[in-house]
């Protein structure tokens, strides 16, 4: 376990982002290795049909994911500020209530998608294999949501290597599976969801079994179960509203995701394909998002204000200078990137189309590498009113994109989109996390009062 309030700051983030960079790599190699396969082994319409899910996904396991990133704040507050007890007692409220919103989550996802890939104008060329695709993974919503809750309390408590070990195990697995029910058992794209979802089970399991011997700090017991008002809002009132701003974000990307079936086939499948290239890029931004996040909270926890204004700072520079060259490698790479999903690299306007996307991007990441760090830090602190109003924005921005626009400016109009939404997002946030910064020093200055005082009384 990695102890975030001492050290460098720098040094310690970094330390901390690498295990998270690499998990979220194969994280997202659950998405890149269906879209892979499913391009390369059964054509571009079934790979439209995967990518169109994406926004879904998005949004319903966007929902059920970013609240178990919330309760993990939590238990990342109790273990910086020591109380070992309150780390148990903070995971055993996580499971319940992570387990309680599946099925609820669950219910209504199959419940309502038709009508969602209806509202969504899925092509109807391709309707069937979006429905069986994204019908098995939100039947799975339960292991992407345990495997997520366990790797993201892991983190709580320094350890990011584990989560990323059986996250490993947990994609190979996916990608044999998945070849073989597709090239064996001819399964098309439900054989790339049900890999997915037993994959992730086998992770989740293989972390729950690691925790008795290996990580005591998480060993509860069925008291740490026990329904405590006070405890139950405390991680109530900061994961459902992460929760929500997940899902904020995302109906803005379904919404531009429907402006985009509606400019045909071509466009569906040359956004599948870049946006899983974009995807990895922003894991970075997330990666070194989610370390921030874990290491406010616990030096929030352990009082520690002064590492928190240093760390932030660090960190968004190292971001900026990230976002500069990622961003030049997509421009300049596009065609080859985008041939790695699409067999014969597809025809030439779908490669069009493609490098219209990471042009659009590519110059601009530097404003989500800042979204990602000043939404976690702000997270960090217990602070969810202005990350979620700072994802308000983003589903505004993305919504002006995909109804205006998309019918002005074409394909262009909707790519446009995104670093709309990313500046609408960092305005919100911006004047608040200058005056959190302020509250740190001030925070800090009042600790360093106490401790002198405390030192000449001693």
């Amino acid at each position: 376990m990695i102890d975030l309030t001492t050290g460098s700051p720098l040094k310690k983030i970094m330390l901390f982002s690498i295990p998270l960079l690499i998990g979220n790599f194969f994280q997202q190699m659950y998405s890149f290795s269906d879209t892979l396969i499913v391009g390369q082994t059964l054509g571009v319409k079934p790979l439209a049909a995967v990518g169109l899910t994406g926004a879904l996904q998005f949004l319903v396991l966007g929902f059920a994911n970013g609240l178990t990133v919330g309760l993990a704040i939590i238990t990342a507050q109790k273990f910086g500020a020591k109380d070992l007890d309150g780390v148990k007692k903070s995971f055993a409220m996580g499971i319940v209530i992570s387990l309680i919103t599946s099925i609820f989550v669950t219910i209504l996802a199959l419940k309502f998608l038709p009508n969602i890939l209806h509202v969504m104008r899925t092509p109807a060329d391709i309707y069937e294999d979006a429905y069986l695709f994204i019908y098995i993974i939100f039947a799975g919503t339960f292991a992407q949501m345990a495997y997520n809750l366990l790797a993201n309390v892991y983190r709580a408590v320094g350890d990011s290597r584990t989560p990323l070990i059986f996250l490993v195990v947990g994609q190979v697995l996916n990608v044999i599976l998945e070849l073989w029910f597709i090239l064996v058992f001819h399964m098309g794209v439900e054989g790339a969801g049900y890999a997915t979802v037993i994959s992730q089970i086998v992770s989740a399991v293989l972390l729950i079994a690691w925790i008795p011997k290996h990580l005591p700090v998480l060993a509860i017991k069925w008291a740490d179960f026990k329904m405590v008002g006070s405890r139950i809002w405390e991680h109530v009132r900061v994961g459902y509203p992460v929760a929500l701003q997940s899902s904020i974000i995302a109906i803005g990307s379904v919404i531009l995701q429907m402006a985009i079936n509606e400019l045909g086939t071509d466009a569906v499948a040359a956004t599948t394909a870049a946006s899983k290239i974009d995807q990895f890029a922003v894991l970075i931004f997330l990666s070194f998002g989610t370390a921030m996040a874990t290491y406010t909270a616990q030096n929030y926890g352990a009082r520690k204000f002064s590492r928190i204004i240093t760390g932030a700072k660090q960190i968004t520079v190292v971001v900026i200078l990230i976002s500069f060259v990622i961003g030049a490698l997509e421009i300049f790479f596009a065609d080859h990137l985008v041939s790695l999903f699409i067999e014969n690299g597809g025809n030439a306007q779908i490669s069009t189309m493609a490098q219209t996307y990471f042009n659009v991007v590519g110059v601009t990441y530097a404003l989500l590498a800042i979204l990602f760090i000043w939404r976690n830090v702000l997270q960090g602190t217990g602070n969810s009113i202005v990350p979620t109003a700072s994802g308000v924005g983003e589903l505004i921005a993305r919504t002006f994109g995909g109804l205006f626009l998309v019918p002005i400016l074409g394909y262009f109009g909707a790519m446009l989109s995104n670093p709309l939404s990313w500046t609408a997002s960092v305005l919100v946030m911006g004047i608040p996390y200058v005056r959190l910064m302020r509250e740190m020093k001030t925070l800090q200055g009042m600790e360093d009062y106490r401790d002198s005082k405390a030192t000449v009384e001693s």
